[in-house]
């Protein structure tokens, strides 16, 4: 009985090793965030953070809602194209002199690439993303950016741009109070955060990710609502072991 009982705590204790020892081979990637969804739903869309602050950072990636819900906010490796509605068009601007009620960012310098054939739904690129990512040395645990570029078979859009004085938020509305529209068989750049565990905070309730987009022409820019990826491809932050 005794023996069994060692045999029983060695075994006990090579496994927690070992889980400690694959935990500690994954690669955590370094996201940050200011503000989040459950404030602004509340009705507070007040500026949580400056770009300005950020521009220094070298290779930044990012997405997010300007202040007032006054447009949205995507920067791609430092450049943004951060979106508004001006006289019911889409302007594009690349400046940085812009406040944010909520931002997502991070600093990612070289990307690992995957090819994805065939259509895939907005649900089902995230499950790839996951897989993907864990097989990858990425602490799927932790938040962590991704890109997905090629040519989508359908992109639903909005750029907010909320009404002044209207303390009434919720999904619907911050979808039409601007403009939106549907992409068909374009190319785009999509900058994306994945987590499990910031639902309320920079995901939906419904989703682990958040997406923002802009076409290769940077002609449009915005929120990414729903989207069929056609010919793709995922990039993950480069893993070093």
């Amino acid at each position: 009985m005794i023996k069994s009982k060692f045999h029983i705590a060695i075994v006990l204790v090579v496994s927690l090793v070992s889980c400690q020892s694959n935990k500690s081979e994954l690669v955590t990637v370094e996201v940050y965030n200011s503000g989040a969804l459950r404030t602004i739903m509340s009705g507070d869309i007040s500026s949580t953070i400056s770009l300005d602050s950020l521009q220094s950072k070298e290779h930044l990636f990012a997405l997010g809602a300007v202040e007032n819900l006054k447009g949205e906010i995507q920067i791609f490796d430092g450049n943004p194209s951060n979106s508004s509605v001006v006289n019911d068009s889409i302007k594009i601007t690349d400046a940085y002199n812009l406040n944010a009620s909520l931002l997502v960012y991070s600093e990612v310098k070289e990307w690992n690439t995957f090819k994805v054939d065939g259509n895939k739904t907005k649900s089902q690129l995230e499950t790839k993303i996951f897989e993907l990512a864990k097989a990858n040395g990425i602490d799927t645990e932790e938040p962590f950016p991704f890109l997905i570029e090629g040519t989508v078979a359908s992109l639903d859009w909005h750029v907010i741009n909320w009404k002044d004085g209207d303390m009434v938020h919720n999904h619907k509305k911050h979808k039409e109070s601007g403009l939106n529209g549907t992409l068909k068989n374009r190319k785009v750049v999509i900058i994306g955060f994945y987590s499990t565990k910031h639902k309320a905070v920079f995901t939906h309730h419904t989703t682990n990710m958040h997406m923002h987009f802009k076409t290769v022409d940077n002609l449009l820019a915005g929120h990414v609502d729903d989207v069929i990826g056609n010919s793709i491809k995922i990039k993950l932050p480069k893993t070093r072991k």
